[in-house]
């Protein structure tokens, strides 16, 4: 691997798009200001690089993308809640601190006033739209570790790709609306068709997305059984297919899944583990739960 395209042992990997947009900035005489706006969206994803490996988390690049950047991890819900939210938030955390730089070296003369006040305004405007909440922006990842507290994760999936969805197009038509104030959005318009195309790929990529977080699911369990928790029973009568059992498993929470009768009365209790190798088995996660336990 070419040790130029690396930093600090991370692949950085440029988006076709995002390097029509540098060139057309150059090319415009916007040189300063595009290195500059590259400065910041890097230190923006080293910033969740840094978090992430403070955690032990398996980075695997960095994509410079149209709108900012992604930076690209093996771990895929089976870490903490909490650890995903730190992560994303140290992006935008870089943000911050650069602004406040920017604002002391002004106040001290090292600096002019003018270069730091696009220096402030670009970080402002890169902090701000990555916390939009639409993935794979840091704010659509915030909401899906929020509603994932709360909701099975299948379900977490499939309304944050969604709304995210809905947020595309109404960033589509913010830019093809401006028009009547004054002039057409090209970036706007590019980034929202990028963040359309994105989730409209995620959306139908949904089923493989749930059975990497079920393919996970064992050292879930595993940190859950470690550090002692309470288990989060399931409620359903024998005719419940596996797989819709399956799609109630929540993020944080182990389960105890309770089968009962037509008349109320507990038939057997079951632990995820042996639930998560019968949905392995194609042939059977279609089958009833009484089928294959009672």
């Amino acid at each position: 691997m070419n040790k130029w395209n690396r930093l600090f042992g991370v692949k950085l990997r440029f988006h076709p798009l995002f390097s029509i947009v540098i060139l057309l900035s150059i090319l415009a005489g916007y040189f300063i200001e595009t290195a500059t706006l590259f400065g910041i969206v890097l230190i923006h994803e080293l910033g969740h690089v840094m978090a992430a490996k403070n955690f032990g988390w398996r980075v695997k690049e960095i994509q410079l993308l149209p709108f900012g950047g992604v930076a690209v991890v093996e771990e895929l819900a089976s870490v903490p809640a909490w650890q995903e939210i730190i992560v994303t938030l140290s992006g935008p955390l870089q943000n911050g601190i650069m602004m406040v730089a920017a604002m002391a070296l002004q106040a001290t003369g090292v600096i002019s006033g003018e270069w730091s006040a696009y220096f402030i305004q670009a970080n402002l405007f890169v902090a701000l739209f990555n916390l939009l909440p639409i993935l794979p922006l840091d704010g659509g990842k915030i909401m899906q570790s929020l509603l994932s507290l709360w909701l099975p994760y299948q379900r977490v999936i499939v309304l944050s790709c969604v709304a995210s969805l809905v947020l595309s197009v109404v960033l589509i038509a913010a830019a093809v609306l401006h028009i009547i104030y004054g002039g057409f959005q090209l970036n706007l318009f590019i980034i929202g068709l990028f963040l359309f195309y994105s989730n409209w790929y995620a959306y139908k990529g949904m089923s493989y997305h749930f059975m990497r977080f079920l393919i996970h699911r064992g050292n879930t369990l595993n940190r859950l059984m470690r550090q002692g928790t309470l288990a989060q029973p399931i409620v359903v009568d024998g005719r419940r297919k596996v797989t819709e059992i399956v799609r109630l498993f929540m993020r944080e929470k182990y389960h105890l899944v309770y089968v009962m009768d037509e008349r109320g009365a507990i038939r057997v209790v079951l632990p995820e583990q042996p639930l998560l190798q019968t949905y392995f088995n194609e042939s059977k996660r279609g089958s009833a739960i009484s089928e294959l336990f009672m």
